[in-house]
């Protein structure tokens, strides 16, 4: 069973989310800027999801729109602010000339200051809020400058650290400033009480797939008399404010999460959430002594976890604990193809060691006991198997020089070439290039008929060169690993030496049971 443990990168999706979707497609189809009884339905659904809406956020007034997600929403908020900023300065009248971000936003809200800015010709100056070691912004230096911001970009909540940003705080430092205010919402929904009306706020973007609805689906709540600018123009829908058809599939899942939400029938509270939370703390304190949790609990949503083990590479753990099929995560999804520190953390101060070493875990309000029992348990034995294989002792590659380039796609095989090379290559010989603490844990490879299987990791691999080179030519050989991504540098050592009957799972055991099906 896989235990997926990153619900701040995405949710699955709810069956009664799914059930909603599905009964859009089929009997609300209709398009709800028709006049005709068909679109009327549709319109009728809509209104109903924004009048949810509405109840849940606590905004009964002011715009909701729906629109694609949490970035189409944070551009759209973006340029309705710069854009109103450009019409003034155009006026004569005075433009404060500070954009300010939090330095632990997602990298969608300063890149989107950066593009409109630049797009607008406003020339103004994006500067980032300092945040403490509790990764809270620095209060004192926004109330400093906020007499010079036109717009203020804040979290409710960090989708890294889980730390809940002091919302109260900053409307107070904010008190006398000119500044638009924009609140990234996305990890808020379900877990926190935004009291959007009860508070400044001008606009607070929200995603969908964040709370398990489908993705492609998300809201903009703009405050009654913030600007506004269409980010997109057609048609007229969303009262002209964001053209496109309608989602209504989305709109249709959304409004059923919605629902759920607004009744309590299917989210935990937070006091549950907490003790979920405390038990996963208590496990992964088990399984790694000296771990070390990278933001305060206490200031942080009951779902999230983000940790770093002294002496264990963050690629070493999540390898580790997707061997186990625990899906975890070293940060932001955005950024997982990077392999840099977290500047969320190195924003907060830690040490390099914690920011390059981090390992998020989050778990979504929906989540059941038994789930959490089984995600312990498994936490548990990523500790047993580290210790008894004694990883960390040999980093892998640590004795090899490997290129990290593109494979050759002639090397790769899919699960189709896989089954006519054993057809055509009985005495196909597997290796599993995964490392000992890796094939503890997962899965082999199944090709439904008895193979000789070697277990070389690829940090002993120029050990098994001499004894692979000296097999007959035509003895084949498939190295398999969990991405995909170590086969393949194994397979180029090998043919960059003459030994071309060496091929890769293309994929890895990521995609096997996917591909098995085909």
């Amino acid at each position: 069973m896989e235990i997926y443990l990153d619900a701040n990168a995405t949710t699955p999706v709810l069956p009664l989310a799914r059930d909603a979707a599905l009964a859009a497609m089929a009997d609300d189809f209709g398009n709800p800027s028709s006049t005709h009884s068909t679109g009327l339905k549709a319109r009728a659904l809509m209104d109903a999801v924004r009048a949810r809406a509405r109840r849940v956020l606590g905004a009964p007034s002011g715009q909701l729109l729906f629109v694609s997600g949490a970035t189409e929403g944070i551009q759209t908020a973006v340029l309705s602010a710069l854009n109103a900023l450009r019409a003034r300065r155009d006026a004569g009248q005075f433009v404060p000339d500070l954009l300010l971000y939090g330095a632990t936003e997602h990298k969608a809200v300063p890149e989107a200051l950066k593009h409109w800015n630049a797009l607008l010709g406003l020339n103004f100056v994006v500067q980032a809020i300092p945040v403490g070691r509790d990764g809270r912004h620095d209060l004192d230096w926004l109330r400093a400058q906020a007499p010079r911001a036109g717009l203020v970009c804040t979290m409710a909540a960090n989708n890294e650290t889980g730390v809940i940003t002091d919302l109260d705080g900053i409307a107070v430092a904010l008190a006398d400033s000119p500044a638009l205010w924009l609140v990234d919402s996305v990890q808020a929904l379900g877990k926190l009480d935004l009291n959007l009306a009860g508070r400044r706020i001008d606009y607070a973007p929200f995603s969908g797939h964040k709370l398990y609805a489908p993705k492609g689906i998300g809201l903009l709540y703009v405050r009654e008399g913030a600007p506004l600018t269409p980010l997109m123009a057609g048609g007229g829908q969303e009262g002209a404010q964001r053209a496109g058809t309608e989602n209504m599939s989305g709109i249709a899942a959304l409004g059923a999460v919605l629902a759920a939400l607004d009744e309590g029938s299917v989210f935990k509270n937070h006091a549950a959430l907490a003790g979920y939370r405390e038990r996963l703390a208590h496990a992964l304190q088990e399984a790694f002594p000296g771990l070390v949790f990278n933001a305060p609990p206490a200031l942080c949503l009951p779902t999230t976890l983000n940790f770093a083990v002294p002496g264990q590479s963050a690629k070493l753990l999540l390898d580790l604990f997707d061997a186990a099929e625990i899906r975890v995560s070293g940060g932001s999804a955005c950024g997982a193809a990077n392999a840099q520190p977290s500047y969320v953390l190195e924003s907060m101060g830690l040490p390099h060691w914690q920011a390059a070493s981090a390992v998020r875990l989050s778990f979504g309000p929906a989540t059941e006991p038994g789930f959490i029992d089984q995600a312990c348990e498994r936490i548990r034995a990523c500790g047993d198997s580290l210790r008894q294989c004694g990883a960390g002792l040999r980093p892998p590659q640590a004795a090899l020089s490997l290129d990290s380039g593109e494979a050759d796609p002639r090397s790769e095989l899919d699960a189709a070439a896989v089954r006519r090379l054993l057809q055509e290559q009985p005495g196909l010989l597997l290796v599993d290039v995964r490392e000992p603490y890796e094939q503890r844990l997962g899965l082999s490879l199944d090709l439904g008929t008895p193979l000789r299987c070697q277990a070389v990791p690829l940090s002993t691999l120029p050990e098994a060169l001499p004894g692979w080179l000296a097999l007959p030519a035509e003895t084949p050989l498939l190295f398999f690993c969990r991405s995909g991504k170590r086969s393949a540098q194994a397979v180029r050592a090998l043919r960059r030496l003459g030994r071309d009957q060496a091929w890769s799972l293309a994929g890895g055991l990521a995609l096997w049971p996917a591909q098995r099906k085909l």
